[in-house]
């Protein structure tokens, strides 16, 4: 399968950047959430 998709004016786009974009956003998301819950169990 083409990564490559074709848009209203026929032009490819690489959808490579914002596959980085959503995966560096859901690491901050998931290490946030590990950092809140390391807290959490420090503090039981």
């Amino acid at each position: 399968m083409n990564k490559i998709r074709l848009d209203a004016s026929g032009e490819k786009h690489s959808l490579k950047g914002a596959f980085a974009s959503v995966m560096l956003l859901g690491g901050f998301i998931a290490l946030t959430w590990i950092g809140v819950y390391l807290l959490f169990l420090s503090r039981m």
